[in-house]
């Protein structure tokens, strides 16, 4: 198997420490630029430095950088750089899931607390942390329906992309089911033989502006796709409000969004699934869970990187050789030195020019 060099940071939310490096020279210079003001007081600016032969400006700049300089790399080696190289492929028993969610502003009715689309995405994060062995993909849906994550056994990405779920996704409004079927379907990977362990999980509140359906539910059975189906909402259902705002509709009249489950019963029992309704105490995917526990699980080919070598020995090392070299560098020159002129004339070649 081919190797593949990565780089990633074990724990990144140490990284926001570079901002010191920026706000350390900030600091000093906001510090260097007043003490100039205080000095202004005693007297003439030249007439200090004169008075003060072995202060050097330079010399503070140059340690200033050096502790940024410092300061950059130990946040990089706290942020835990790794590299790995090495892949292992195993092979686990499981199910790909493609979890088909409602985005459309219905569900940011709040029949179900807080709302509708908050317990989605609470309830789905509940789900990915408990499984192991499936893959698991995220599609959104409106009017229009969007891959957010392929079929993966990464679930930390999985939890990333439902935090993201929201009417937002998807600039065209409605409900268009049997197109987010027809996606899901295509979002399932060509290597899993065993048809019979895909599941679509379909969470929605059911109200349905489209009549295709019953081809997505045909083409499913086609390809031996169970679905199974969350209704979220109540039947008797709540006026739709966005931002507190009460959405009415071309006559005036209130919008009142409603769970619609005989669409979703039919498709659950069409494709041997089942149907839920989601509850307050309840969302109802547990319930799904135990009975896709029952299916035959097929076997599934993961590839992930064998082991990792941690690096931010490199970066500390070099944080601990500024911090060094910011230690030996003095604030003022060394009146040791002073007689020491590099790069001017020697008096010699002076007076033989006056002689």
């Amino acid at each position: 198997m081919a190797e593949v060099n990565i780089f990633e940071f074990a724990a990144p939310e140490w990284l926001w420490l570079l901002a010191a490096v920026v706000l350390i020279p900030l600091l000093y210079l906001g510090l260097r630029l007043y003490a100039r003001k205080k000095l202004r007081r005693f007297g003439n600016e030249r007439t200090l430095k004169a008075l003060m032969p072995e202060s050097s400006p330079v010399r503070g700049w140059i340690k200033i950088a050096l502790l940024s300089l410092a300061v950059g790399f130990i946040a990089l080696a706290l942020a835990r750089p790794q590299t790995g190289s090495k892949l292992r492929s195993t092979e686990t028993e499981g199910r790909e899931i493609a979890l088909v969610v409602d985005v459309s502003n219905s569900m940011l009715a709040d029949d179900v607390s807080p709302s509708r689309m908050e317990r989605t995405r609470y309830a789905i994060t509940r789900l990915l942390d408990g499984m192991k062995d499936d893959r698991v993909g995220v599609v959104a849906f409106a009017d229009e329906a969007e891959v957010l994550l392929p079929i993966t056994g990464d679930y930390k990405m999985a939890r990333s992309m439902v935090k993201r779920l929201a009417p937002s996704l998807i600039a065209r409004q409605g409900t268009d089911i049997g197109n987010a079927l027809d996606v899901a379907l295509l979002s399932f990977t060509e290597s899993t033989h065993n048809k019979n362990s895909r599941v679509i999980i379909l969470i929605t509140d059911g109200e349905a502006h489209d009549g295709n359906v019953e081809a997505a539910i045909e083409r499913a059975k086609d390809e031996g796709v169970m679905v199974c189906a969350i209704g979220i909402g109540t039947p008797e259902g709540v006026p739709l409000s966005i931002n507190g705002t009460i959405i009415e509709d071309e006559e005036g009249k209130m919008v009142v969004t409603k769970l619609g489950e005989a669409l979703l019963q039919q498709i659950a029992e069409a494709t041997g699934g089942i149907y839920m309704r989601s509850r307050n105490e309840a969302f109802g995917l547990e319930e799904v869970v135990d009975y896709l526990d029952e299916m035959e699980a097929t076997k599934l080919s993961h590839i992930s990187f064998e082991e990792y070598d941690e690096q931010y020995q490199w970066f500390l090392g070099a944080a601990l050789l500024l911090l060094v070299a910011e230690g030996i560098v003095l604030r003022r020159k060394n009146p040791l030195l002073k007689g020491v002129t590099l790069f001017e004339p020697k008096r010699e070649t002076i007076n033989r020019k006056k002689l």
